[in-house]
């Protein structure tokens, strides 16, 4: 974060999937590690949405639902007609006007299909909560600005969630 300056990190979540109680405050946690450990990175915080900015809080949310409802998010908000694991709606960096209100910025939100989460985890036979820790990092990445249109892009976004998820093991 920035240099000398503890910044609060304000993350809510909803859960509205019933076949998955996620033990949210557990998946905060590890969300503010993650970010914490990104915005510890010089080169990343320099080239994330946050550079330039006063602030002392960030906040996001999360909201955690089924395939259905990322299809349902996809066809209104982003003309797709697919279900998707992860949607994110970056409100600060996509935003031409980016503004801080009394100190915070707001980054936006992280919908992620807990279905989908469960469906990857057993086809890469890890935990669902592994799944789930990857898709929030990757979240997180584009909540700051980070895409991925290119291979080069690709690898560094998903080669920075790697080095974050050893660093919360």
């Amino acid at each position: 974060m920035t240099k000398n300056k503890t910044v609060k990190l304000n993350i809510f979540s909803e859960n509205i999937y019933e076949n998955w109680p996620v033990d949210e405050l557990k998946f905060i946690n590890i969300a503010k590690k993650i970010l914490r450990y990104y915005m510890s990175k010089p080169d990343v915080y320099s080239a994330s949405c946050l550079s330039g900015f006063d602030f002392d809080t960030i906040s996001f949310d999360f909201l955690y639902c089924d395939s259905v409802k990322t299809h349902e998010i996809n066809r209104e908000y982003r003309e797709k007609d697919y279900p998707a694991d992860i949607i994110t709606f970056a409100i600060f960096a996509d935003s031409e006007e980016k503004f801080v209100f009394d100190g915070e910025i707001n980054l936006g939100e992280v919908i992620i299909a807990l279905d989908k989460v469960i469906e990857e985890a057993e086809k890469k036979q890890c935990t669902k909560e592994d799944e789930l820790a990857f898709l929030i990092s990757h979240g997180i990445m584009h909540l700051l600005g980070f895409d991925h249109q290119s291979e080069e892009d690709y690898n560094f976004v998903v080669g920075l969630q790697r080095e974050a998820l050893e660093t919360i093991k």
